[in-house]
């Protein structure tokens, strides 16, 4: 299982660098082998307001991608349940003030790590925090 962090979700569907690269990547993987988290889909649309807020993206293409995302959400990425274990685990994660993670990090960690998942990014921050911790991750 691949659990999707928001940034590489957040390139596949608001047109940046890695938008062409991110969608290739995500094309090739297994039907079924895709999670997400009721955090990531949070994230996801706090992100596109915020490019929204700073004229990354206009209103409509911030529905497009928020509607594309709901779309694979609901048909094309299981959704991992964030557990009470989940949210202690990143707590302890967090506790390791020399990683730098801030809590929503943690909790991503924590949920692929609390699934047996592998953790896929594009934050470079948030892979080495990773492998600080011992969670596998794929960093794009």
């Amino acid at each position: 299982m691949l659990y999707l962090d928001t940034s590489l979700l957040v390139a596949a569907m608001a047109r940046e660098a890695r938008t062409a690269a991110v969608q290739d990547w995500l094309s090739e993987q297994a039907a079924g082998s895709l999670a997400i988290s009721d955090w990531v889909i949070t994230e996801f649309s706090s992100a596109l307001s915020v490019k929204l807020k700073t004229g990354q993206l206009t209103v409509k293409q911030r529905a497009d991608a928020l509607a594309l995302f709901t779309s694979l959400a609901e048909e094309s990425f299981v959704c991992l349940t964030i557990t009470q274990r989940d949210f202690h685990t990143a707590a302890r994660f967090a506790d390791q003030y020399q990683v730098g993670l801030r809590a929503g990090d943690a909790l991503h960690l924590a949920t692929a790590a609390g699934h047996g998942a592998r953790l896929v990014t594009l934050d470079k921050g948030l892979a080495k925090a990773a492998d600080s911790v011992g969670v596998s991750v794929l960093q794009m």
